[in-house]
C-alpha cells in the first residue's frame, strides 16, 4: 500500500497538469482574440457540434428505432424552431426539443 504523502504528491501533480492543460487554451485565445479566424470559429463552432450531435442522435434513433423516426424529425423541427423564436437560446430550445421526443415516444 503507498504510503499517504505519495498519494497526496500523485494527486497534487496530477492536479497540476489538468489545471494546465484546462487553462492553456484559454491564455492562447487571449493572444488571438482581435483574430478573424477565431472570431467565426466562435460563431460556426456551437452549430457544428449541435449538427454532429443532431445527426447522430437521429442516426441511433433511425437505426435502432424505426418507429420513433417520426418523432425526433418532429422534435428536431420545433427544436429549430424554438431556437429561432426564443432569441437563439440554445439550452431551452434543446430542452423543449427532448422534452416533446420523450412526450411523442411515451404517449404515442
Amino acid at each position: 500500500m503507498p504510503s499517504t504523502s505519495y498519494l497526496l504528491a500523485v494527486l497534487a501533480i496530477a492536479f497540476t497538469i489538468t489545471l494546465a492543460l484546462r487553462a492553456l487554451p484559454f491564455a492562447a485565445l487571449r493572444a488571438l482574440r482581435g483574430s478573424a479566424m477565431v472570431q467565426r470559429l466562435s460563431v460556426w463552432m456551437p452549430v457544428g457540434i449541435l449538427a454532429i450531435l443532431a445527426v447522430t442522435a437521429l442516426h441511433g434513433t433511425m437505426a435502432t428505432d424505426p418507429h420513433g423516426t417520426g418523432y425526433a424529425l418532429i422534435a428536431v423541427a420545433v427544436t429549430i424552431g424554438a431556437h429561432l423564436a426564443f432569441g437563439r437560446r440554445t439550452i431551452l430550445s434543446v430542452g423543449i426539443g427532448t422534452t416533446l421526443y420523450v412526450v411523442l415516444l411515451n404517449t404515442l
